[in-house]
């Protein structure tokens, strides 16, 4: 789940007239797409190796260790693969560990980090690239722009679309008081490789999802009051494509390439916007229970008519087809204080809120009301 600054502007008197103050947002400097494109990866680090003792550190999904993509990865002998498991969120402690470790054994900083996997791995790189070139503690920078040094080099590689992860300036982690990303112009990864091939295998449920993810990317920023020409115009292509993979019968191929681009848009709408209602609540759910990112995401969107109509009941037409049963019961055995935890976490995501219903978006909205949603997840 990519969660992007809001791009509000500020006022600047210039003589008499009131010019708008915007947001100059970064976007990934460069991207490589198609089928097999992985191969390219070794000829595309080539240029970053500029001392033989530094290393290049490959974060990847441990699903795939022992199989044939680990012998593709282009390795140098000083180089290391770090295995991590994307069975829970990332989280800040976690970031942590892995900066230390890194640290520790190797006495020059790493030339680059590469992640390989989905949304969670792609957004520990995007941490963990930051923080080697930062002081102090990672959850000291969750929030909006508060990197002060330019991350190392770092690429993205996803191996399943719908997060945006690969192409949002804000990397999600969960921390000890709060889930919130460090959103900075220095997250954005330097390099993006797009190989739809990569996305083979992935579990139904798992690519329902987080293509889902994706789909309510578009929903909530082509609905929200940051809503401009710039957001529009990728949001909405995100929704074209996430239609076609949902709703049309396509090829495999040509439905892992649509998603995988389907993502891109997604992840470049929210950039210039912000998400919305099902976000901020999803973060509630995953800071207290752990729910990951794409099937929280689910669990709130499908009770959210009142805020998206005809993107809920779209939502439900891809369900039927693609014949998915969300879980029940989620939230039937918590207290009252675990809900007002869930409640707090969600509303201190102003920006999505305002996105979702505007600058006095506190009058529209209550403790109350999340409560009556949660308890129906």
């Amino acid at each position: 789940m990519a969660m992007e600054v809001s791009n509000k502007e500020n006022e600047e008197q210039i003589g008499t007239e009131v010019t708008p103050n915007y947001r100059n947002f970064p976007m990934v400097p460069r991207v490589i797409f198609g089928n097999g494109c992985f191969n390219q990866l070794g000829e595309i680090l080539l240029p970053k190796r500029k001392s033989v003792e530094a290393p290049i550190i490959f974060l990847i999904d441990d699903v795939f260790e022992g199989t044939s993509l680990i012998s593709r990865v282009p390795l140098f002998p000083n180089d290391q693969i770090i295995f991590i498991s994307a069975e829970e969120e990332p989280k800040t402690d976690q970031v942590d560990i892995l900066v230390k470790q890194v640290r520790s054994e190797f006495k020059e900083l790493p030339l680059g980090i590469v992640g390989i996997g989905g949304g969670t791995l792609l957004d520990l790189a995007k941490a963990v690239a930051i923080m080697l070139n930062n002081k102090g503690k990672s959850e000291e920078y969750q929030g909006w722009d508060l990197v002060k040094k330019p991350s190392i080099y770092h690429v993205g590689i996803p191996t399943i679309s719908g997060t945006g992860a690969e192409v949002s300036r804000t990397t999600v982690l969960l921390g000890p008081e709060k889930k919130l990303g460090i959103n900075s112009d220095y997250t954005t990864f330097d390099q993006v490789i797009l190989d739809p091939d990569l996305t083979k295998g992935v579990p139904k449920e798992q690519w329902f999802y987080t293509g889902m993810d994706c789909y309510i990317h578009c929903v909530e920023s082509l609905n929200g009051t940051f809503l401009n020409a710039f957001s529009q115009s990728y949001g909405e292509k995100a929704l074209e494509l996430c239609k076609d993979v949902f709703l049309e019968d396509l090829e495999e191929s040509e439905s892992r390439d649509k998603l995988m681009m389907a993502s891109w848009h997604g992840g470049m709408s929210i950039a210039y916007s912000q998400v919305g209602v099902a976000h901020a609540m999803s973060y509630g759910l995953s800071y207290l229970l752990g729910v990951r990112h794409g099937i929280g995401n689910c669990l709130v969107f499908q009770y959210l008519e009142e805020f998206y109509p005809e993107g809920v009941a779209l939502f439900n037409k891809m369900i039927e087809k693609h014949n998915i049963s969300l879980p029940k019961g989620v939230c039937s055995d918590l207290t009252d204080s675990d809900f007002d935890i869930m409640i707090n976490v969600a509303l201190s995501l102003e920006p999505l809120w305002e996105n979702a219903l505007g600058a006095e978006w506190e009058k529209h909205i209550s403790p109350e009301k999340l409560k009556s949603i949660y308890q129906k997840i």
